[in-house]
């Protein structure tokens, strides 16, 4: 507990794997919105069909490598922490 008030222990990789969960959700849900909304269109809904097939493989990749990134900055903190106290044992 003194490491998350102190700020040595970061939350935020694990608040950005809860928003992971929730984003590709989210855009699951959009894309098969999407998918019957375009089949129950009766004149031009093949644009939305096609649109919610592609955000529905390509939404939850472009969530995860954008939470990839968000958790990378934080994990080379950690390391150059870690860096930092192996050089000052030293």
């Amino acid at each position: 507990m003194e490491d998350y008030l102190t700020f040595r222990k970061m939350i935020t990789p694990i608040i950005i794997q809860i928003l992971f969960w929730i984003g590709a959700v989210g855009s699951v849900l959009w894309a098969l919105f999407q998918i019957f909304q375009g089949a129950t269109t009766s004149y031009g809904g093949g644009r939305l069909v096609l649109t919610g097939l592609v955000m529905l493989f390509l939404g939850p990749i472009i969530v995860r490598i954008y939470c990839e990134l968000l958790i990378l900055i934080f994990r080379i903190n950690e390391t150059l922490t870690e860096i930092k106290t192996s050089l000052e044992k030293k």
